[in-house]
């Protein structure tokens, strides 16, 4: 539960659909980047260099930050990448596409590696989740990401995919009237439970005294060294035949510690994202006598490790039960510690015995971005050595400190998430409210015919103001209006003679003259005019809001920016995008109104005569061929010719 909840409410749920990009540039830029030089920065040297004035891009082409995921091209980057392109500026595109591909090149290969964040299977990116080590088939990372990663690693590159429906986990479940669920691992972010869902975290006694030993954890100057300390711990108590679960947070380590264990002639298994299919099965013996498990980011899994093997052999049982039972070795912590306690809590079931205990270096992630200062020079001050290992219930605190930094840092995000897609929200509700509405009622003409009146009178106050003389209202604007949206000649000359509410009368008048001409020119060549209007305001309300959620991505991503002029970034966006949206609901009247007048009608129905036979007897003959009626109208396709008539494919016309 908690891993929906909190773990995947960072990433919003996108329902994206092609867009149609040509994919050569991915190519190029992938290229390029093995020529641009990166310096990787730590928090440490961030902070340094703003008290210290030092520039970290000085001789680098970009700068990677790993605690947040970013990159950004220095200077020196964006002329060499203008000089390798041969472009004269990179920022001449007011889309910026070179320098969107530049960085998410530079992301594909400086943030998202092999084995770690994905893996290549039968050609394709399978990213791997980061919470569960599983792949997720069908995921795809957005916004031009996941063709870079194609890209690096030679892959056929699809289309970059565009948004068409998006909603946070955290607004998805507040729909539902009412949530509840269970966890072992929930009571450190009971804060966020309540913050964000109104959610109490109870907890619930164990049915059993947890007997497990949590050890504290072993730190190690250097990877090297921790390794070497991990196949040793694995290789004594495998000689004792007791169980181990080796928890680790990547693909690669996972396969890294099977090659070390290999050598030595340790019989082990792996579980990792490359072979989920077992998954259960090795669970399931993973508290077998002597069994080696190595599994990447351990959670529940929804098996037990029973010791002794499942079903459990008796003597066996007893044999691992007076070794001391299953013991988990963690290969580094993690950056929650909710993950860390899904790994410890899979020994000392129903009151098993067991044990835990976590091995560090300093060039681990966590300590290396978060909070190896401190401890490094705790350990310069003791003089350790070669091998020397730090075991303090001090240390391991200040380790829970630093998980505890970044699980406010991923909080922040998510809330921030949330915030955005809060001001988004009333928008979905407002725009699914009214296709349910025309879902639901197949007769839309009320609806059409009050999107006719609302587009005249706002045309109307526009160039014919009430209050203003005749004199001075805009006809030829109006004029111009009424010949492009409704296909009427309008009188310039006779408008003048009127008054504003005979001018409207008259408009109006004219205006459903002229569409019950075209109902009844379309009933004559038998397509139920009704049907048209069901289907066409559906695509033109489809069409813009798949617009209005591009448009919103766009804003969204400079929109952080106005914080350098003293603005709220989020109210600056709540501000611009109600004005994108107040756009989209007037362009989907003006749409839905224009099209229903200027769509052709079909060919006339040719009825077939039934021959008479010189007896005087009917002669059989074909039925006649009739038009699609009801839901059989074909969805126009995006480069299909607009049905108007201009000659334009559908998507440079109405499908704008």
């Amino acid at each position: 539960m908690d891993s929906i909840l909190v773990d995947e409410a960072r990433t919003p749920l996108i329902i994206s659909g092609p867009a149609e990009e040509s994919t050569d540039k991915y190519y190029i830029i992938n290229q390029i980047i093995p020529r641009l030089r990166a310096r990787m920065i730590t928090e440490k040297e961030e902070i340094d260099a703003k008290y210290s004035g030092e520039d970290l891009g000085k001789g680098y082409d970009a700068i990677v930050d790993e605690k947040n995921h970013t990159v950004v091209t220095t200077e020196e980057g964006v002329a060499k990448c203008e000089k390798l392109l041969g472009v004269t500026n990179l920022y001449d595109d007011i889309q910026s596409e070179w320098v969107h591909h530049i960085t998410q090149g530079l992301r594909a290969h400086h943030l998202f590696k092999k084995d770690v964040a994905y893996v290549v299977k039968d050609g394709e990116i399978m990213i791997v989740d980061e919470f569960t080590g599983r792949l997720m088939p069908g995921r795809r990372w957005s916004d031009g990401l996941h063709q870079a990663v194609e890209a690096k690693e030679s892959l056929r590159i699809k289309e970059e995919n565009q948004t068409l429906a998006t909603i946070t986990f955290q607004n998805f479940f507040k729909l539902y009237g009412k949530i509840a669920g269970m966890t072992g691992t929930a009571s450190t972010e009971s804060e966020e439970f309540w913050s964000i869902y109104k959610l109490d975290v109870v907890e619930i006694p164990p049915n059993q005294i947890v007997i497990r030993g949590d050890f504290p954890d072993l730190i190690y100057r250097t990877e090297r060294e921790k390794n070497n300390a991990i196949v040793q711990e694995i290789e004594e108590l495998w000689k004792k035949s007791r169980p181990v679960l080796v928890g680790t947070r990547s693909i690669e380590k996972s396969e890294m510690y099977s090659t070390a264990l290999r050598k030595k002639g340790i019989p082990h298994q792996v579980l990792n994202a490359k072979y989920h299919e077992m998954e259960a099965n090795i669970i399931a013996q993973a508290g077998k006598k002597g069994a080696i498990t190595i599994a990447t980011n351990m959670a529940g899994r929804g098996t037990d490790i029973v010791l002794g093997g499942n079903p459990p052999e008796p003597q066996e049982q007893k044999h691992v039960i007076s070794v001391g039972g299953l013991h988990v070795l963690g290969t580094e912590r993690h950056e929650a510690r909710r993950i860390d306690n899904q790994l410890r809590g899979r020994c000392g079931r129903q009151g098993d015995p067991g044990s835990s205990r976590f091995y560090l270096s300093l060039n681990d992630e966590l300590l290396r971005l978060f909070g190896s200062e401190r401890i490094a020079s705790v350990m310069e001050k003791l003089g350790m050595e070669e091998g020397e290992v730090i075991e303090s219930k001090l240390v391991s605190r200040q380790i829970e400190a630093a998980q505890m930094r970044v699980e406010g840092m991923n909080f922040d995000i998510r809330k921030q998430l949330l915030d955005y897609d809060n001001v988004m929200n009333k928008q979905r509700e407002v725009i699914y409210k009214l296709r349910n509405q025309i879902l639901d009622n197949e007769d839309v003409s009320e609806r059409i015919a009050a999107m006719r009146e609302e587009s005249i009178e706002e045309k109307l106050d526009l160039w014919a103001p009430e209050k203003a003389h005749p004199e001075t209202w805009d006809l030829p604007s109006l004029r111009a209006y009424v010949e492009r949206s409704f296909g009427l000649p309008w009188p310039q000359q006779e408008a003048l003679q009127l008054s504003r509410p005979e001018l409207k009368e008259r408009l109006l008048e004219a205006v459903q003259t002229h569409y019950q001409n075209r109902v009844d020119e379309f009933r004559d060549r038998e397509v139920d005019f009704k049907e048209l209007e069901y289907m066409v305001l559906l695509q033109v309300i489809d069409h813009a809001w798949k617009n209005h959620l591009y448009s919103l991505d766009q804003l969204k991503k400079g929109i952080t920016l106005r914080a350098y002029g003293q603005k709220d970034p989020l109210v600056e966006y709540q501000r611009e995008s109600f004005g994108l949206f107040s756009d989209m609901m007037t362009h989907i009247r003006e749409q839905t109104v224009e099209y229903l007048f200027r769509i052709k009608a079909p060919p006339a129905v040719r009825r077939s005569t039934v021959p008479v036979a010189a007896d005087g007897k009917k002669a059989a003959a074909a039925p006649a061929p009739t038009a699609p009626a009801g839901r059989h109208l074909k969805k126009i396709g995006r480069n299909d010719p607009c049905p108007c008539g201009s000659g334009k494919k559908y998507k440079k016309c109405h499908g704008l």
